[in-house]
């Protein structure tokens, strides 16, 4: 039987995750979860490095994120959920490779500068500046060979490729140089007009919102702010709206597109059709959840064996790097 090609992706744990998440990843771990190996790393550590100071929130978000993976139809006898800060391998991966990676390359990544500029950082922790350098032990501890990304993380995952080819030409090592599977949507703006729908900005309809919470933040959604009257001719093309529709609606969309623009259906009524669409997504998403916010346990069973399995395979590989390293007497 053919051996599976490996898949590491996962989510940082500073809260619950919402219709960007969805759309940019996690629709695609459905549905590669069949021909693929797939890894979901539950990034605390990582959560850590804009976090630290929350330690709490870190906890809860550890099964709110992994909820909101099997609620969006991820099959736990498919998929392994890896809890970050339990693999040691990940931690001396990080340790090794830290030693090849100069300061001015991570300070020259230009993720790493928007991320800083977003969240306000003028002096960088040191876990903070090597964030990239903690993804490629993250990648590489179980040898993925695929990591999907959205495009603004290309530049990590670029830097990781580099650490590995000059890790393995040092060492003479076989860990595997990580391909990027980029994400089919870019980035989901916020309804309010924001370009990006973001747990921080207060603009995000979470996997797990109430049919009357989304329809409170699409009945806010910004529009075309010249269209005052349902006969005016809107320009969708500049409506957030219409863009969750394109994403969300495909099928209706090009009538929804020539109804606005010739002054046939109004804005309030464009949001209803939205919000109906958008309940009728979530609403299976909303009884997984259910089942397995009553069933605590199981989470925390499925955490722990999958972070046992990813365990044993990190051991293995990184018993087979120290020897190539001399590190083993």
């Amino acid at each position: 039987m053919e051996t599976k090609k490996r898949i590491l992706t996962g989510d940082r744990t500073t809260g619950r995750l919402h219709l960007g998440h969805y759309v940019g990843s996690l629709k695609s771990r459905v549905e590669l979860q069949d021909t693929y190996e797939e890894f979901i790393l539950l990034a605390d550590i990582q959560a850590l490095t804009t976090h630290f100071d929350n330690p709490r929130l870190i906890n809860s978000s550890i099964y709110d994120v992994t909820m909101d993976n099997l609620s969006v139809g991820l099959d736990p006898n498919k998929v392994t959920f890896v809890q970050q800060s339990q693999v040691s391998s990940i931690a001396e991966l990080t340790i090794f490779y830290s030693m090849i990676v100069t300061v001015n390359q991570l300070r020259h990544n230009p993720t790493i500068k928007t991320e800083a500029q977003n969240y306000g950082y003028e002096d960088l922790t040191y876990g903070f500046l090597g964030y990239p350098v903690s993804q490629t032990a993250d990648i590489t501890f179980i040898n993925a060979d695929l990591v999907p990304v959205g495009e603004d993380q290309v530049p990590h995952i670029e830097l990781s490729r580099k650490i590995v080819r000059k890790f393995n030409k040092l060492y003479g090592t076989n860990i595997v140089e990580p391909q990027v599977k980029l994400s089919q949507v870019g980035r989901l703006s916020g309804l309010d007009g924001n370009a990006k729908m973001g747990k921080s900005m207060g603009n995000a309809i979470y996997l797990s919102d109430t049919p009357e919470t989304v329809w409170k933040h699409i009945r806010k959604a910004v529009t075309d702010p010249a269209r005052v009257r349902t006969e005016i001719p809107g320009h969708p093309e500049i409506c957030n709206v219409y863009k969750y529709h394109q994403i969300f609606n495909p099928s209706e969309a090009p009538e929804i597109y020539e109804q606005c623009s010739s002054g046939k259906l109004g804005c309030f009524d464009c949001k209803k059709r939205l919000n109906t669409v958008l309940n009728d997504l979530l609403e299976p998403m909303r009884e997984r959840r259910a089942y397995y916010e009553s069933h605590l346990g199981e989470v925390r069973e499925i955490i722990v064996e999958g972070t046992k399995k990813a365990n044993r395979i990190g051991n293995e590989n990184l018993d087979a790097i120290k020897e190539k390293m001399f590190l083993k007497i």
